[in-house]
């Protein structure tokens, strides 16, 4: 995808156009996703999108949208619940912290969406990638340490810590970050653990980090004020989706 053709999505795309909502479960608990498909027939590998602190929102369904666009089944998850939808920054953390303070449970509603993928008959159940964004971004490196069995997975802006580093071990696809130079919430330190942690579990991993940006740089909502500590910044967004699109088109090649 070039530049030209990803400015163009993201002025146009600013709702989502092409997709349908996605009823599915974890247990007796009700999901309610997003998924865009190509129209094109046969099997397409599929990425998950793990949304942010806010819950699904336009924002990650747009971004499933683009994932059509490239060809592949684009799925917005669902980790809060189908009738959780936080409406200010309280209930944001609320509902990010339950997750990030419970692992487990976050493994469990990302396999609960893996699941539900690899049933679609357009879904290569063989090629799937898991991405996220700030809290989703920690769910994409849970996706991976909790073994799942994807070609890989992609964070973009989120937490690298973990409370179980020797889980990385359980790791079958390749791992990549996309972080804030400046991010303050992403410290070296965090950076140097995370770093410590896939060489010891010997991982095919990359950790790019883009000059200038801090949290949440892919978020045009985040305005431009670098001092507050998360502001969007458009190269970086571009620069990381360009990325991206290169690693999907590494990992699905075989």
């Amino acid at each position: 995808m070039t530049c030209a053709l990803f400015l163009a999505l993201t002025m146009t795309l600013t709702t989502p156009t092409k997709g349908q909502v996605f009823d599915y479960k974890d247990g007796s608990d009700a999901l309610q996703g997003y998924i865009s498909a190509p129209t094109t027939n046969g099997k397409k590998p599929a990425i998950l999108i793990i949304h942010q602190w806010s819950g699904l929102t336009d924002y990650e369904k747009m971004r499933a949208d683009m994932m059509a666009d490239l060809g592949y089944v684009g799925f917005a998850v669902d980790i809060y619940g189908r009738d959780t939808r936080p409406t200010k920054q309280s209930e944001n953390g609320q509902y990010a912290g339950k997750y990030k303070g419970n692992r487990a449970l976050y493994r469990q509603r990302i396999q609960a969406a893996l699941d539900a993928i690899k049933k679609r008959e357009d879904v290569d159940s063989s090629k799937i990638a898991v991405i996220g964004y700030c809290f989703g971004g920690t769910g994409a490196l849970e996706a991976a340490r909790m073994g799942a069995d994807v070609k890989g997975v992609v964070s973009f802006h989120g937490s690298l810590d973990t409370p179980t580093p020797e889980d990385a071990k359980s790791i079958k696809g390749k791992v990549m970050v996309c972080n804030g130079a400046d991010d303050p919430s992403v410290p070296p330190k965090q950076q140097e653990d995370f770093a410590k942690e896939m060489r010891d579990a010997n991982i095919d991993w990359q950790l790019i980090n883009y000059g200038g940006a801090v949290h949440a740089f892919t978020q045009p909502g985040a305005g431009n004020d670098n001092s507050r500590g998360a502001a969007y910044n458009e190269k970086a967004d571009k620069r990381s989706w360009e990325h991206m699109v290169d690693f999907f088109r590494e990992i699905f090649s075989k």
